[in-house]
């Protein structure tokens, strides 16, 4: 049986891959094996799939929707009734499990306070960077459940109302924008993420 014939057994395979690596590397005593890495591993993973679908979104679905409404056929019923739904499920709860699974790391190297507290508004060490970047998060996150999901639901007539003509043009400037705003600030949330590791860039 082939795994890669579904998402699930290509996800399985993925992980079951990654365990083997995981182990044979880490026969290695050079080789960090710190319990923590377990969580940021699956921060990662839904944190790519957050922002994947961010930018999907963001750089491929809205301008093929707004391109596909000047053709007759096939229009964009196609995307909006079959894609954006299941898009939408991964994204907003990608968003949940990406936090969730950031406070969980944070709290186990023992800075979730100090990070988003910036180190008492001090800002005296690199916690303050990855505070940023749980800040900024935290907004993306607020915007995700807030604003984008509860517009698309009417925007796609998931939430099972009649909507006016009016209402629905109201709901797609709100999740643009605040789709948008996201797409702005993943670009510091994300410097904050690997600035803390490894380094802020510095100037050349």
């Amino acid at each position: 049986m082939n795994p890669l014939k579904s998402i699930t057994g290509t996800l399985v395979a993925g992980v079951v891959l990654a365990l083997i690596i995981a182990f044979l590397l880490g026969q290695s005593q050079n080789i960090n094996s710190n319990p923590i890495e377990w969580t940021v591993w699956f921060h990662v993973i839904v944190g790519i799939t957050w922002i994947g679908l961010l930018y999907y979104f963001n750089f491929v679905q809205v301008p093929a929707v707004a391109k596909a409404l000047a053709d007759k056929e096939p229009g964009p019923a196609a995307i909006n009734k079959y894609v954006a739904p299941r898009a939408l499920l991964w994204f907003r709860w990608a968003a949940v499990l990406t936090w969730l699974s950031g406070a969980a790391a944070l709290f186990k190297m023992g800075i979730l306070v100090p990070a988003f507290t910036f180190e008492g508004f001090t800002f005296a060490s690199s916690t303050s960077v990855i505070g940023m970047g749980a800040w900024l998060g935290t907004i993306m996150l607020f915007n995700v459940w807030v604003l984008i999901w509860p517009n698309q639901k009417k925007i796609l007539g998931l939430d099972g109302k009649e909507h006016s003509a009016d209402a629905i043009a109201k709901a797609k400037t709100v999740a643009l924008m605040a789709s948008r705003t996201n797409t702005m600030l993943s670009i510091p949330m994300l410097l904050g993420m690997t600035g803390y590791a490894h380094g802020l860039p510095t100037p050349f």
